[in-house]
């Protein structure tokens, strides 16, 4: 299809940058979302260049609903399959967060309830249209409380439960909603942060994201061995796991 568009919230972050060329290289078009408007229009041109059927930076700041309604309504300008793909998050320090409580509710704005408000305008939107995909980016962060970043993935845990909901209502509809549990990736996010292993590179978590598109997939891992390696931290019961460093 070639009357295609997707809407890419974060798109400065590098598994956005990863996937949006990917979709340019389809002849997709894209409204690249986010708040450093120079690094956006970088990203725009390189899009241009590798095929896209018409790339845009537009503003998007998970924490201002108030322009929200803005790209929605510049998304529904355009005809076809309507689609989104939500990269946004931040993850401070947990001793950051532990030294002021007060960035918690940032960390929850990022990572869940900024994109869970954003997706449930857009909704509507794509259920009078019948089709379509939502990508929702998660982190295996979300599947167990750990001491290093709990809070962080208490918000992801939250979109995790948000997507799964959306899922069930929109899939009556025709769209569909995958949900991506990354694991380490290459990224600024993770830039410097000790205990490091098996990292990711974010071209290799797009393609996995727009196999998943393809296949309908519900959840996925990236990589997919990360789902043994959740499974395994999961199972580990409470009085074991709340002494352990990880």
């Amino acid at each position: 299809m070639t009357d295609r568009t997707w809407i890419i919230l974060g798109a400065s972050s590098a598994m956005a940058r990863a996937t949006a060329r990917a979709l340019a290289g389809e002849g997709a078009g894209l409204l690249l979302a986010g708040r450093d408007a120079a690094d956006l229009a970088l990203i725009a041109a390189d899009c241009q260049l590798r095929g896209a059927r018409f790339a845009e930076a537009v503003h998007f700041d998970a924490r201002d609903a108030a322009g929200f309604a803005a790209l929605i309504e510049r998304a529904s300008a355009e005809e076809g399959e309507l689609n989104a793909a939500v990269f946004v998050g931040s993850m401070p320090a947990q001793a950051d967060i532990d030294a002021d409580p007060g960035l918690i509710g940032h960390v929850v704005s990022d990572n869940f309830s900024g994109p869970a408000e954003f997706l449930h305008r857009l909704a509507p939107l794509l259920e009078a249209r019948g089709g379509g995909n939502i990508v929702g980016v998660g982190s295996v962060a979300g599947d167990r409380g750990r001491l290093g970043n709990y809070c962080y993935g208490a918000a992801k845990a939250a979109f995790h439960t948000y997507l799964s909901g959306l899922r069930n209502r929109l899939g009556r509809a025709g769209v569909h909603v995958v949900t991506v549990k990354p694991g380490f990736v290459d990224t600024a996010m993770t830039w410097g942060l000790p205990g490091m292993f098996l990292v990711a590179s974010p071209d290799a978590v797009a393609r996995a994201i727009l196999k998943a598109v393809r296949k309908r997939r519900n959840v996925i891992y990236a990589p997919f061995f990360w789902r043994w390696i959740m499974l395994i931290i999961r199972t580990v019961p409470e009085p074991i796991f709340k002494k352990l460093k990880i």
